[in-house]
């Protein structure tokens, strides 16, 4: 199975974009919804917990690990690499970094976590030293993600006090799982000539081309669309959101045991 882990259910937005590339792959989710969000925790903290359940996911017959958290991916997502050398693991921020590169003024939405770390303007600049990056952190879009509160007019207004301090930049990086599903109030913040950027894509490509080159691995990967959805603790609104990225209701099952 393709594992896939977040801290809460922004991770569906890089499962639906997975489905879209690799349909017919079985998927496993863990929401750490216990601890939500990773955003505003310590790195030592994401790190121990990243770990446990990137075990978790391995007893549970994982292939591929996929780090679908930016806060995770970005505080630590070279250490679990490391950690964990004997399996394929695909952060947030690598895959995505080619694109990005391509512009010389970029915009960064992350949690504060992600922000703070500047492991997004270190990749970027390492690929592009001439990138002009304004990176800005907006603590509250996830929670109203979580409340499902997608498209209303708290949210727009929200956006607009996040998002009106950039300047001139060509492209926009949503750097956490979180913000795609408020893509059209941030579009309508910024204007439609500003390209938005969604990893969870360039994740998908840079999975599929992986096992597309593994068939080893890519053959070891159960088949079908029986995907399974555990968490920590009860996720908020699940069924909303599971339904806007895989237009269904999924029964997610509540486990402690990475506690």
């Amino acid at each position: 199975m393709i594992g896939i882990f977040d801290s809460g259910i922004g991770g569906l937005s890089v499962v639906k974009e997975i489905i879209n590339y690799l349909p017919g792959f079985q998927i496993i989710y863990f929401g750490d919804t216990a601890r939500l969000p990773y955003g505003t925790k310590g790195a030592d903290f994401v790190k121990r917990y990243s770990a446990k359940i990137i075990n978790w996911l391995l007893k549970n017959k994982a292939q591929v690990i996929v780090i679908a958290c930016h806060t995770s991916s970005a505080q630590a997502g070279d250490f679990l690499k490391k950690e964990f050398r004997n399996i394929p693991i695909f952060d947030m921020i690598t895959p995505c970094v080619k694109e990005a590169s391509t512009f010389n003024n970029i915009g960064i939405i992350g949690t504060p976590g992600t922000i703070n770390s500047k492991s997004w303007e270190k990749s970027i600049l390492n690929n592009n030293p001439k990138s002009n990056i304004q990176s800005k952190a907006c603590p509250l879009f996830v929670p109203l993600v979580e409340e499902g509160w997608i498209d209303n007019n708290i949210t727009e207004q929200i956006a607009k006090e996040y998002l009106n301090g950039f300047n001139n930049i060509e492209a926009l990086i949503l750097a956490c799982t979180h913000y795609p599903f408020l893509e059209k109030a941030i579009k309508n913040t910024l204007g439609e000539n500003i390209k938005i950027i969604n990893p969870a894509e360039s994740l998908a490509k840079e999975l599929k081309l992986f096992l597309n080159n593994n068939i080893q691995i890519r053959n070891k990967i159960k088949r079908g669309d029986n995907h399974q959805f555990f968490f920590s603790d009860e996720p908020y609104n699940f069924n909303k959101i599971a339904k806007l990225c895989l237009a269904q209701e999924i029964k997610p099952k509540i486990i402690n045991e990475i506690i």
